[in-house]
């Protein structure tokens, strides 16, 4: 009797304690209007996508738990979606929002309301579109904040600032990449950098509209630092402060110092500074990490913004931040290593599916009487596995397999290169420079444990690329460079403390090795955030297979997920 009245108190201590947590949960509601708005930048004014006409859009602040019911009213030109970046989506793939993978697109006069709620998840996300180059200006930042009642695992900031590294074209960037599609040539680079959407003092008719962080000595603050950037990965800087990174893709990590972040596209990083300098102003700045090869044409601005401590004269001088040379791959791999776990993790296994896949450019042969502005009069592409990425138009991939409609893609995306060759060699044969065109995907089965490589290529050209995968993350076991030899390369593996990531930079020349659990069912891109790598076909997707019950399988659509 003791036994079961004991029983029956700690069942009741664990329910109130379940209906505490859902009490202290909340739902928030936000409206989302896109629409274009006239923006000056550099001396010029052009019409831009926004959402709320804003740039950038909306910052969104829940807490672990919450859930987000967002409407979307689309009133651009443009079919649109939004991605919610780094959010796991259990079971709701239909929230995710990658144009034709997960829905169909948000058609000009169309609305579509996500619905989905945080699990397990803390730190800096970021939304973006994810339909054509929109997310050049359509993007914000998404920050979850700890349950209530709990903290930060590090010191509570005084100040906390989202910070958002972007880029900017004073052409239409949608312009920008129709016209690469066109020549086949690679799309013109960008005409600056942003930290929040302005450029900074370093350009012209900007200085005025530079951001500014207010802060005071003495500080602990919160830099929020986000790459929204279309093409470029970023070092980025604060001139004589030292940062500690804390986390790293909304995963806190065992805390560092550091004078140097690397983030590529889609990574985003928690680090704390300390107020301790002189007063007065400093920069913060970022330019572009160019791991490809030399004389490659990129943007070689400098965007800046400014902490200022209280009370400063705004016509002093801000004092210089340094940067690494645009081409320091040894910095930007310190950096990436540098990143692990706050403490030892049980690393998933054993391994039931173990992948390698290819990630590369590649070129196609120009179409008879067309004229190619790709080399050699070619055109530009991209692959993985030697297939370059097609999407279809009709049905996005999730509807096709939820209900089981023919045609719209095959479920036989290869584990391993189709042919083997020496990856990151220096005379690669031409034979292998053309992938195929094809919608394949890579079936698993739910709750397997998958081991992937990535290896990069050298076709074409070789260059780091920031592979993202949706509704995942990862531990990230280790990169190397040259191409991946299990006997050796798996000796560096870190089982004790892996990082875990929504987004990992496949190093130039090189490879990277993640491992994850398939329990999240559904159909989850996998693609280089370098957009115009995706744009050329640098992607596929996972069909990850419903498990055994409800609460292993995908949830119904909703009844106003947009039609093709």
């Amino acid at each position: 009797m003791e036994i079961n009245k004991s029983c029956f108190l700690f069942c009741l201590f664990l329910w109130f304690s379940l209906q505490i947590l859902i009490a202290n949960a909340e739902v928030h509601y936000h409206d989302f209007v896109v629409q274009a708005k006239p923006v000056k930048r550099l001396c010029h004014t052009r019409s831009i996508i926004t959402v709320n006409g804003q740039f950038p859009g909306p910052t969104l602040k829940v807490r672990n738990g919450d859930s987000l019911v967002v409407k979307v009213v689309n009133q651009a030109k443009y079919n649109i979606t939004i991605h919610w970046h780094g959010i796991r989506q259990m079971r709701n793939g239909w929230a995710d929002g990658p144009s034709y993978v997960t829905q169909c697109p948000i058609q000009p006069g169309g609305t579509y309301t996500y619905r989905f709620k945080i699990e397990n998840q803390e730190g800096t996300l970021w939304w973006h579109a994810h339909s054509s180059w929109l997310r050049a200006t359509v993007y914000g930042a998404l920050i979850i904040l700890p349950k209530k009642d709990t903290s930060y695992p590090f010191a509570t900031p005084k100040r906390e600032f989202p910070v958002i590294l972007g880029e900017w074209w004073n052409s239409n960037p949608i312009d920008v990449i129709r016209q690469a599609l066109k020549t086949g040539a690679a799309p013109n680079n960008s005409d600056a950098f942003t930290i929040n959407g302005q450029p900074g003092d370093l350009y012209k008719c900007s200085s005025k509209e530079t951001t500014v962080l207010p802060v005071g000595p003495g500080e602990t603050i919160l830099l929020r630092l986000i790459n929204a950037a279309m093409v470029n990965e970023l070092f980025f800087s604060v001139a004589d402060h030292k940062m500690t990174v804390v986390a790293a893709d909304a995963s806190y990590t065992k805390p560092f110092t550091t004078s140097v972040i690397l983030l590529g596209p889609g990574q985003t990083n928690d680090v704390l500074i300390q107020t301790n300098q002189p007063a007065g102003r400093y920069y913060l700045a970022a330019h572009a990490y160019e791991s490809g090869p030399p004389n490659t044409p990129f943007d070689n601005t400098t965007t800046t913004a400014i902490l200022s401590y209280e009370n400063q004269i705004t016509s002093t001088q801000p004092k210089p931040a340094a940067l690494p040379a645009f081409n320091d791959t040894a910095t930007a791999a310190a950096f990436t290593a540098s990143i692990k776990s706050p403490r030892p993790v049980k690393i998933p296994g054993p391994v039931n599916e173990n992948l390698f896949f290819t990630v590369g450019l590649g070129l196609f042969n120009c179409p008879p009487g067309k004229t190619c502005s790709g080399p050699n009069g070619t055109r530009f592409t991209a692959s993985m596995n030697n297939y370059s990425f097609v999407l279809p138009k009709r049905q996005s991939l999730l509807q096709a397999a939820e209900f089981g409609i023919p045609g719209v893609f095959t479920t036989d995306f290869p584990a391993t290169p189709p042919v083997k060759f020496d990856y990151t060699g220096n005379n690669i044969s031409p034979s292998l420079y053309q992938p195929v065109k094809a919608t394949k995907l890579y079936p698993l089965k739910y709750g397997s444990v998958v081991q992937l490589v990535m290896q990069g290529t050298n076709i074409v050209a070789s260059e780091e690329h920031p592979m993202h995968i949706h509704g995942y993350e990862f531990y990230v076991l280790a990169t190397g460079t040259g191409n991946f030899n299990a006997k050796k390369d798996t000796a560096k593996f870190n089982l004790v403390d892996p990082p875990r990531r929504n987004t990992i930079g496949v190093p130039v020349k090189g490879w990277a090795v993640i491992r994850f659990v398939a329990d999240n069912p559904g159909v989850w891109f996998v693609h280089c955030h370098i957009d115009s790598h995706l744009t050329w076909g640098l992607a596929m997707a996972f069909l990850v297979e419903n498990g055994v019950g409800k609460l292993q399988s995908t949830i119904p659509p909703p009844l106003d997920l947009p039609k093709c």
